[in-house]
Parts: C-alpha cells; sequence; structure tokens
C-alpha cells in the first residue's frame, strides 16, 4: 500500500471541503485505515495531527481572503466551516492575535500561515533496514510519572526531553516501590486523543498487578497485546537521539506499508536498559502494538 498516495487523497479531500465538517473517522475510511492507525501516520507524514493541520488550514485560509478580498467576514467564517461569526472571531483571534477586521486592516499579511501539505514530491525514507520480532506481551502494570502534552507545534518534542532531563536530574526512578526489574524504565505513550493532538507521557516502570503507587505517581495497567518490537541501530551518545527519531520514521514511512499490520491501540512505549547505559553501542526497543490490516487492505498488498 503506498501511504504517500492515501494521506494525500486526503489532503485533498480536505482542502475541498474546508467549509464543511470533518472527522478523523470520515478521513481514515478515505484512506482505508483505522482511526487511530490513520491518526499516526498523518503525523509522521505531515508533521502534525490531522485535526491541528485542519484548524491551521481553514485559519490560512480565512486570513488570506480577509487580506486580499473585500469579502464580508461572515461569508469567510462559513467558506472555513464556522456556523458564527462570533465562534470564528475568538478562534482567529487566539491564533493572529487581533480580530478579523483588526487583521483585514493590517499593512502586511502576517502570523502562522500553513500551506497545504503535498506529498505527492516528498522522498519516503526511514532508518536503517530492519524487521521485527513480533511478540505477545502479556498484561503489565506500572507506576511512574506522568505527563501531559500535545503534538500541537511540536510542544511533545519539548516537553518529552525536559521531561526525562528532570526524571534523570533528580534520580527519580530510585524512588519507585518495588520495581520488577530494576534499571529497566518504560517510557511510554498513551491515552491518545487524536481530535486534540493530546496524549499522556509516562516513565516508569513495571511493578506488581495492584501496587500502590506514591504521592507524585501514578499507577497504570495494560493489557496483553501484540507488539512489534524494533531495536534501534547501535550509536553512540552524540547520535543516539536522533537513531531513535530515525527508526520511529522508518516503522511508519516504510515497514508499516509493506508490513500488512496496522496500529492496534492506543499504547506504545520504548523500553530502556543497560543496552543504553554508557557512551558507546547504545540502543533500545521501540514496541508498537499492531494487528492485521482489514482484509481490504491485505488485498491491495498483493
Amino acid at each position: 500500500m503506498d501511504y504517500v498516495e492515501c494521506i494525500q487523497r486526503t489532503l485533498d479531500y480536505i482542502e475541498e471541503n474546508l467549509d464543511k465538517q470533518m472527522t478523523l473517522e470520515t478521513l481514515a475510511e478515505l484512506a482505508c485505515f483505522s482511526p487511530f492507525h490513520y491518526h499516526r501516520v498523518f503525523q509522521t507524514l505531515v508533521g502534525e495531527s490531522v485535526m491541528d493541520y485542519i484548524r491551521k488550514r481553514r485559519l490560512t485560509y480565512a486570513a488570506e481572503r480577509l487580506f486580499y478580498t473585500d469579502k464580508k467576514v461572515i461569508h469567510i467564517a462559513l467558506d472555513v466551516g464556522f456556523q458564527y461569526q462570533e465562534s470564528f472571531n475568538r478562534a482567529f483571534k487566539k491564533v493572529y492575535g487581533v480580530s478579523p477586521k483588526q487583521y483585514r486592516h493590517a499593512k502586511s499579511i502576517s502570523g502562522p500561515l500553513r500551506g497545504k501539505a503535498c506529498l505527492h514530491s516528498i522522498p519516503i525514507s526511514g532508518g536503517e533496514k530492519m524487521e521485527p520480532k513480533i511478540v505477545t506481551k502479556p498484561a503489565f502494570n506500572v507506576i511512574g510519572y506522568e505527563l501531559l502534552t500535545k503534538n500541537d507545534n511540536g510542544q511533545n518534542n519539548k516537553d518529552i526531553p525536559e521531561f526525562w532531563q528532570q526524571y534523570m536530574t533528580k534520580n527519580l526512578g530510585c524512588k519507585i516501590p518495588n520495581p520488577l526489574y530494576k534499571h529497566v524504565e518504560l517510557g511510554i505513550c498513551t491515552d491518545f486523543k487524536p481530535e486534540t493532538g493530546e496524549f499522556g507521557y509516562i516513565i516508569g516502570m513495571e511493578v506488581e498487578k495492584g501496587s500502590h503507587a506514591p504521592e507524585g505517581m501514578v499507577y497504570k495497567s495494560f493489557p496483553e497485546l501484540e507488539y512489534a518490537v524494533f531495536t534501534t541501530p547501535k550509536s553512540d551518545e552524540e547520535s543516539f537521539t536522533a537513531s531513535i527519531q530515525s527508526t520511529w520514521n522508518y516503522i511508519f514511512t516504510d515497514w508499516f506499508p509493506r508490513s500488512g499490520y496496522e496500529h492496534d491501540g492506543e499504547v506504545e512505549f520504548e523500553l530502556y536498559d543497560e543496552r543504553c547505559y554508557g557512551s558507546e553501542n547504545k540502543e533500545i526497543d521501540i514496541y508498537i502494538p499492531v494487528r492485521k490490516q482489514r482484509g481490504e487492505n491485505i488485498s491491495s498488498l498483493i
């Protein structure tokens, strides 16, 4: 399956329907993906969540028409899917800092302007070629520290490294009670909200079921799932982060399209153990929950 073609089809649809209400489910069906898999693939290829992209395109379209045309504000609001001018005014001012009428009389067009994404000419390549192990991980339980973040404007790429830095600087792992595996930490993405781009990120360790989380920590349980487990290429300290990011990119742009699998579930995690200690030959495992694609998707791969 050509993932670029599938996502581009939805990008074209979005552009032609900015005045209409669109749901994640409708766009996912157009791409022939499950909603959550579509959310993750779109985010990887375009660089932001689909609903955030739609919001930015609508407001950019509005900003351009406010500046370059004399069309009434209410009509522009309707053109970008707002039923009421008041709600359009609030959304516009939140992003551009001024009302639509004030923007119209500005000396130049400015602010965050999101052009239409076009993937047809973008070469898609991930990291080093690798094949994962497909494993069934039994249900497990974690105690750790939780961060709420979102992928709006790459906020998570700033929040999560800072969260890890705080965790390591304060040696917070030593405070997690009775871990099943010492020196094995999980970085877990969970509780995804594709409509807003929000999700939870937990740094924690596996514990016995029913363990009590001390104040300031969380206890969470995760069900038995089948995972594709990718091991990142061995790297030195300087290239370690880039190696991890490259592997994530490879998973969604190279492996998934030819695998016959799609993302299954709303949890994925990185496993950090003694292999990532030291300054040389650092590596981690990335666990992605998977399931076989729906019949129509599988047939398109044959």
